[in-house]
């Protein structure tokens, strides 16, 4: 089996290298367990391993294996909180192999296939349907918030110090104070990006691959605001800033603040920067 070029970043660590070793077993294993019949891997994959399968019914469906990481740990339980409202459903759960069996999306394409605006009401509706109550398993927001503000400041000086001082000691004050005061807690989702959002059959369009938290709903849509896929220039992030606060009743300082902060904590990939973060991060920041 040929991987996606995606997940070639595994091999540069012995735990990616052991969890590749293991997925042609762990694929025959899902594929013996549900019945299934595989088709050749989605190629785009950063964290997991996804493919078209076939249920015994004919059923299509999704076969996706996950690389254990944090951030989707709990992928299986959110969805199963939606149960297919807004989201896809989840019809099958290993959670020995970190294995999930989903429903597929048909025709499949994605948010930022459509104009901009088009985009932005899709999310206006889906959203609210996404805000369930929600506790444990799931993280808490300040506890991912404690975390960043713990390890920015030793990232960026392992980075060499790639972007001004200013942005890391603002960054850092706003998500402490976010994650102090914030309002009601419900299921929100980190990495709600327009590529997640796919055209169905069953609704109009789904939600895939949560990494879900519990935290305040002004939280919910900072990948939107940061995303290049709706456009990135300064008009483009203020744009969706002011539509999304507007029209989802939240706070359009306490949604700037928290793109400002997971924004700037996940501009460095390891020593590699990621400069359209740093940008939306400036672009918010020095807004008048």
């Amino acid at each position: 089996m040929e991987l996606p070029e995606g997940l070639g970043w595994l091999r540069r660590s012995p735990e990616g290298r052991d969890w590749l070793a293991t997925l042609p077993d762990r694929l025959a294993e899902c594929a013996e367990r549900w019945s299934l019949r595989l088709g050749p891997p989605f190629r785009y994959a950063f964290a997991s391993l996804a493919l078209p399968v076939e249920m015994p019914d004919g059923t299509p469906a999704v076969l996706k294996l996950q690389y254990p990481d944090d951030e989707s740990r709990h992928e299986a339980d959110a969805l199963a909180r939606w149960d297919g409202h807004g989201a896809i459903r989840l019809l099958g759960h290993d959670p020995r192999r970190r294995a999930l069996l989903l429903e597929r999306c048909r025709p499949g394409g994605s948010l930022h296939d459509l104009p901009a605006d088009r985009a932005l009401d899709v999310l206006t509706g889906l959203l609210p349907r996404l805000w369930r109550p929600a506790g444990a398993p799931f993280t808490p927001l300040a506890e991912e918030a404690a975390g960043w503000i713990d390890r920015m400041p030793r990232n960026w000086a392992r980075a060499g110090r790639p972007y001004e001082r200013r942005l890391l000691d603002t960054a850092l004050a706003l998500l402490a104070e976010l994650a102090s005061s914030q309002g009601e807690q419900v299921l929100v989702n980190q990495d709600l990006h327009a590529g997640n959002v796919l055209s169905a059959e069953r609704e109009p369009w789904l939600v895939i691959d949560p990494k879900p938290l519990t935290g305040e709903r002004e939280f919910s849509v900072v990948p939107m605001v940061r995303g290049r896929e709706l456009g990135h220039s300064p008009a483009a992030v203020r744009h969706r800033l002011h539509r999304l606060s507007t029209e989802l009743g939240l706070d359009r300082e306490r949604v700037r603040g928290w793109t400002v902060g997971q924004t700037l904590a996940w501009s460095l990939d390891g020593d590699a920067v990621l400069a359209h973060h740093l940008e939306v991060v400036r672009w918010l920041l020095d807004e008048r």
